[in-house]
């Protein structure tokens, strides 16, 4: 479910740059309430905002395997993908350009369970129990993407 937002009217003579992250839910399915691993940043203003860990390709990495890597460096969780749950893009516009963004997101199943905020582009990380997690996240179309998650994680393990 991917959906795109309009460009903004201040940034059509800019430059056009299509831009591709992955990343997604990592879940501990094994704790009792189940949790998942959230990221902290502040933006401009110093407020601090939840959102699901995610970033760029490296060269020659496939979506699933920039997810797992990404998912483990803004949060220390090392999980293996169990389903795709879906595709959000849009457009913001930076310097000299406007970025067209999508962002491929999985959910993982935790192996490891001790957190790291040792990125230097996470403020916070932070284990939140699952059925808190659409609260917790200050984003919408990231809220729209977890309704299925608990009948993914009912599926074989």
């Amino acid at each position: 479910m991917a959906r795109t937002r309009p460009l903004p009217k201040v940034s059509r003579g800019l430059r056009r740059v299509e831009e591709t992250s992955a990343g997604g839910l990592v879940v501990d399915a094994h704790a009792d309430p189940q949790v998942a691993a959230l990221i902290g940043r502040h933006d401009r203003r110093g407020r601090l905002l939840w959102s699901l860990p995610k970033g760029h390709l490296e060269q020659g990495e496939s979506l699933e395997q920039a997810a797992v890597r990404e998912v483990a460096e803004e949060t220390g969780i090392t999980g293996a993908i169990v389903a795709r749950l879906g595709t959000i893009d849009f457009w913001f516009v930076t310097e000299d350009k406007r970025v067209h963004k999508t962002v491929h997101h999985f959910l993982l199943r935790a192996s490891t369970r001790e957190l790291s905020d040792a990125d230097p582009e996470v403020s916070e990380v932070a284990w939140v129990p699952l059925a808190e997690v659409s609260q917790k996240l200050s984003y919408a179309d990231e809220r729209g993407l977890i309704h299925r998650v608990p009948e993914l994680l009912s599926g074989p393990a």
